[in-house]
């Protein structure tokens, strides 16, 4: 993909894809979002994420659990939460809010794929030779 893919997306796609790549949690997004967006309905915000999912380009999990070879604790990006099972999860307020529980296990996050990777990722190089 090149610089002008990017460029083409809207604010809000890219403050997805920040999340995305940041692998926050689904409420970071709003931190990603001009005054003015934050403001939008939910369901508005959730058919622009649905679109980024539906072009293959993020994936929606939980987290989960994981422990470490040393025995630490942390939490990783569980399984792909399945596309069928997202607008009633979307419409649901407490989606979009950081959860009561400090460990955020079972929390929303977003997860880039590798064709979403290869949109918001552009070489040096491209970015050199890439016409305005």
């Amino acid at each position: 993909m090149s610089h002008r893919d990017w460029e083409r997306l809207t604010n809000v796609e890219r403050a997805f894809f920040t999340n995305a790549f940041e692998s926050d949690l689904l409420a970071g997004v709003f931190g990603d979002l001009d005054p003015a967006e934050r403001d939008m309905p939910l369901g508005e915000l959730a058919q622009i994420l649905l679109s980024l999912v539906d072009r293959g380009f993020i994936e929606v999990r939980r987290y989960a659990r994981w422990i470490a070879d040393d025995g630490r604790e942390g939490l990783t990006p569980g399984e792909v939460i399945p596309r069928r099972d997202l607008p009633q999860l979307l419409a649901d307020p407490e989606t979009w809010e950081y959860p009561d529980d400090s460990s955020w296990a079972g929390a929303i996050t977003l997860v880039e794929t590798d064709a979403g990777r290869s949109l918001s990722r552009i070489s040096p190089d491209e970015m050199l030779h890439d016409e305005p």
